[in-house]
């Protein structure tokens, strides 16, 4: 239930909520868009007086807080509510365990699964609210032996079904985020397919250097449900005069290359949460080696490209360290594969 509601709930975190009694279904909904109701709330209108003495699954913890819509806590307890199962609790720290508390205060009986599916669901959620800037979730993908291209330019590693994936990955996130050199080489349009309405606009954003780029890219585009592209620039302000009103420009900072941290705490001021970088080769390396991703996605194509002139998945900028990731998701498209992972040491986890 939580998934349906996935990408159309920035900056909330999508929920899912089924009342159950004697193992049949009373009720069911999800958090649509923010400021609509909440998916408990959802779940106990369509279960009605039924509630009271039933147990309520939900996906993340009862909000015990009035915001744009009242407390969870409240509609649960006035409906009766006899038991509750938590998939996760609120990533917030400020948040995560109060509503729990509320519950098991008025008498109804509490469980948290720390279920793996509800923490993946609030995953950006909760990092983009600990550390203060967007949730940055890394797709790269690559030959067996680890290169993009037999040579500088435009090439399709991964195949259709794959780009389609990728296409749709774009949905959870409010921005995607690329590099002037991908804008140069390939021209994406960057937009998810087919086209998926939310109340928040999406955002294309692009890291410029310098101002080389080309002002007709297709990423510049207006596009039904997107904000105007965002430029994170660095280096003098005129120098990109040539864009005038396609885009949003915001200087990051003036000697080149961009400050990428800087640029994450333009995006967070801009409202964008989590952002999904399809980047080339450099820019990846770059938010590797400052510590930026909290996940990354390696899609591995079957093919061998090594060569003198061959591109390497993530450019040799000398400050990639050494660190280990946890796969923890696996999935076959075609005839390439997604090594999903997040940082081993745990510090992106939403629990």
């Amino acid at each position: 239930m939580a998934e349906r509601g996935l990408g159309s709930t920035s900056p909330n975190p999508p929920v899912g909520a089924v009342v159950v009694r004697e193992g049949r279904t009373l009720g069911e909904g999800f958090h649509h868009v923010r400021g609509a109701p909440h998916a408990e709330v959802e779940a106990l209108r369509l279960t009605g007086d039924g509630a009271r003495g039933a147990t309520l699954y939900v996906s993340l913890e009862p909000c015990d807080r009035q915001g744009l819509t009242p407390a969870c806590t409240q509609a649960v307890i006035a409906a009766g509510i006899a038991a509750v199962t938590v998939g996760a609790l609120d990533p917030n720290p400020q948040m995560g365990g109060a509503g729990v508390a509320r519950l098991r205060d008025a008498g109804i009986a509490v469980e948290v699964a720390h279920d793996p599916a509800a923490l993946g669901l609030v995953e950006a959620f909760g990092v983009a609210i600990r550390r203060k800037r967007p949730y940055l979730h890394l797709k790269l993908a690559a030959s067996l032996d680890g290169y993009v291209a037999p040579e500088a330019g435009p090439y399709w590693i991964s195949g259709e079904a794959t780009r389609a994936a990728v296409r749709r990955m774009r949905i959870a996130h409010d921005a995607v985020l690329v590099g002037a050199g991908t804008l140069v080489i390939d021209d994406p349009q960057l937009t998810v397919r087919p086209p998926h309405a939310r109340r928040v606009p999406y955002r294309r954003v692009v890291v410029a250097d310098r101002p080389t780029l080309p002002a007709q890219r297709r990423a510049f585009a207006r596009a039904p449900g997107y904000d105007p592209t965002l430029v994170l620039a660095a280096g003098p302000r005129g120098g990109y005069g040539q864009w005038g009103g396609l885009v949003e420009m915001v200087y990051v900072n003036e000697t080149p290359p961009v400050d990428l941290v800087r640029a994450l705490d333009a995006l967070a001021n801009r409202g964008i949460r989590s952002l999904l970088c399809e980047g080339g080769p450099r820019l990846a390396a770059r938010l590797l080696a400052g510590g930026l991703v909290d996940r990354l996605s390696w899609i591995v194509a079957p093919r061998l490209l090594a060569g003198p002139t061959a591109v390497p998945a993530l450019a040799r900028t000398g400050g990639l360290a050494d660190t280990s990731w946890s796969i923890d998701h696996v999935e076959r498209f075609g005839d390439d594969v997604l090594l999903s992972a997040r940082p081993a040491s745990g510090a992106c986890s939403p629990d």
